[in-house]
């Protein structure tokens, strides 16, 4: 895929991430779970790999953070939760492994970055594993999703023999 395509793609997912955002969310004790992010962050980080997945990551937190719409947690979360996937998916090509790796990613040291965030920025009595069975709930469901979709999209692709990546 060409450099265009690529900054296209990442354009769109961060249109589509900051305007979902706010429909799709739970709200857990400090933080607001948004699967939807999980969701985009799965599919940029197969699609586009791990930099991009990140780059939209970044800009979605920050966007939704500029409206209101989210939190300081969506910056640790989403970026290592991206950043994750997109490695794990290019050392094995497979979909399955990009979804553990976001949810590695963002439920365990998404949260564990989060602490910090919460006790030192923000002033809040916090505890460490209150952020990670959030994180957790989140990003399962949204890489859940993730993988369902680029599986189905990858068995479509390889039907009209596509791109000639591996589903699973």
């Amino acid at each position: 895929m060409r450099k265009t395509h690529k900054m296209t793609l990442t354009a769109m997912m961060v249109a589509i991430g900051t305007l979902t955002s706010h429909m799709f969310y739970i709200p857990i004790g400090f933080a607001k779970v948004f699967p939807m992010q999980h969701f985009i962050n799965v599919l940029s980080a197969v699609l586009l790999g791990p930099y991009y997945a990140v780059a939209q990551a970044f800009t979605v937190s920050l966007l939704r953070n500029i409206m209101g719409t989210g939190s300081l947690f969506a910056f640790p979360g989403s970026m290592i939760g991206a950043l994750l996937a997109g490695l794990v998916f290019l050392k094995t090509k497979k979909t399955i492994y990009a979804a553990f790796g976001e949810v590695i990613g963002t439920g365990i040291f998404g949260a564990m970055l989060s602490y910090p965030i919460a006790t030192l920025l923000l002033g809040s009595e916090a505890t460490l594993f209150g952020f990670i069975p959030a994180f957790i709930v989140s990003s399962l469901s949204g890489a859940t999703i993730g993988f369902i979709i680029l599986t189905a999209y990858f068995k479509k692709v390889g039907e009209r023999g596509g791109l000639g990546w591996k589903q699973h």
